[in-house]
């Protein structure tokens, strides 16, 4: 089923809502030169008609009282959000306040549903004592943390910080909290920017490095009120970019006994070679616009219970990608490609060989050119991109556990 680090084939992996690797494929493959000329030429021309087209899209979403980052799916999820939160009314949207507004709005209806989020849960889970927290950042934004600890006289041989993927949140990670809680494990999830209870419109990350930053000041407050007890950091697929980037830096270093990291976004192609050359100034002009590409969706598990349930969780982002966010997700990998090398703390990574949302191979180089004196990495065969979500999950919770075990004993 699963097989340790070992060569896998290399595919790109597209952005969702980009075109598909197979359709780039065709255009390159045996083109004669002067054909391949024109086709630079006829990109070049494409590329620049784009971002007119933008441009003068833009300049009409200003004269309508719907913006653009309001699209129709957008307004439908957030109805559904503020329909479960009768408690808070919705604030008025008048004038060149109404885009603020309904950020506010939205950042404040999320969290009051990840506040709920384990409520009732306490009498069915004796072992764990559940609690949400928040703290407020640099840049005045509140950031949604909670927390799994195992019941008091218990004690807690080490330390899990939990970042989440893309559109997603910490709170869908309860359950395997609850495992890491039964090992011994404390687990401290954070809600990173536009993401579950924390500020900012759903969705929408103005820069990941606000992320990284936001990760390092949540593993200093978790280690201030844990001193001498190992911590690890824990970092699902965008979540794990950004775990990658906290250990590179030399001040989180010293806070860390290890990262483990499950189908991390170590590389991503957009899919059309424009893309990448015009994002950046699209994030610009428009960061917030939902890019209504290609809409199918890659499925992330083989569980269709799992699927529906996330899909249906109001806290899950399941709008368009924001061209800022893609960009950001875009500029966070280009990083990490260049500096893999840096990655010098015990690490585990895990993927599933066919992942079809992020790439397994640059895990591979991830455990290639580490300079680690621990790494394992471990690929299962036939598996998807939420781990965690597959069918074998358990199996695959049990995987990280026994690493993690291993990591106290070497502290």
């Amino acid at each position: 089923m699963a097989r340790e680090a070992s060569g896998i084939r290399q595919e790109s992996f597209p952005l969702t809502g980009f075109s598909s690797p197979q359709s780039q494929g065709l255009l390159h493959r045996n083109l004669p030169r002067p054909i391949k000329g024109l086709k630079r030429m006829l990109v070049g021309i494409y590329s620049l008609l784009l971002v007119f087209v933008m441009l003068f899209q833009s300049q009409i979403s200003r004269s309508v009282a719907t913006t653009a980052e309001h699209g129709a799916n957008q307004r439908k999820d957030q109805r559904r959000s503020q329909k479960r939160s009768s408690q808070l009314p919705l604030l008025p949207q008048l004038g060149t306040l109404r885009l603020w507004m309904h950020e506010q709005n939205d950042g404040l209806v999320r969290r009051e549903l990840a506040k709920q989020g384990e409520s009732g849960r306490s009498l069915e889970e004796p072992e764990t004592v559940w609690s949400t927290h928040a703290f407020v950042n640099t840049r005045q934004q509140t950031i949604f943390t909670q927390s799994w600890i195992p019941v008091s006289g218990k004690k807690i041989k080490g330390l899990v910080v939990l970042l989440h993927g893309l559109n997603e949140y910490s709170g869908r990670y309860a359950r395997f909290a609850r495992q890491l809680n039964a090992a011994g494990y404390g687990v401290f999830g954070m809600d990173w920017i536009g993401h579950g209870g924390t500020d900012g419109l759903h969705g929408y990350v103005e820069s990941l490095d606000y992320a990284v930053s936001d990760t390092t000041e949540f593993l200093q407050k978790v280690a201030s009120q844990h001193p001498s007890v190992p911590c690890f950091l824990f970092g699902h697929s965008t979540g794990g970019a950004i775990a990658v980037k906290v250990a590179i830096q030399s001040s989180a270093k010293k806070l860390l006994n290890g990262l483990v990291l499950t189908s991390p976004a170590l590389r991503i192609k957009p899919g059309h070679p424009v893309l990448r050359a015009v994002a950046p100034l699209f994030s610009i002009l428009l960061p917030k616009y939902q890019f209504r590409g290609n809409r199918k969706r890659q499925p992330v598990c083989r569980d269709p219970a799992a699927l529906a349930a996330k899909y249906s969780d109001p806290l899950v982002y399941t709008g368009p990608i924001r061209i800022r966010t893609a960009t950001e997700i875009l500029r966070i990998t280009s990083y990490l490609q260049r500096n893999l090398s840096k990655v010098s703390i015990p690490f585990f990574v895990l993927h599933g060989t066919e992942d079809k949302v992020t790439d397994p191979t640059a895990s591979q180089d991830l455990y290639d050119q580490a300079v680690s004196e621990i790494k394992n990495a471990k690929f299962y065969d036939g598996l998807l991109h939420d781990l965690l979500f597959e069918l074998e999950k358990d199996s695959i919770a049990a995987d990280i556990i026994d690493w993690l075990d291993r990591m106290i004993e070497v502290a």
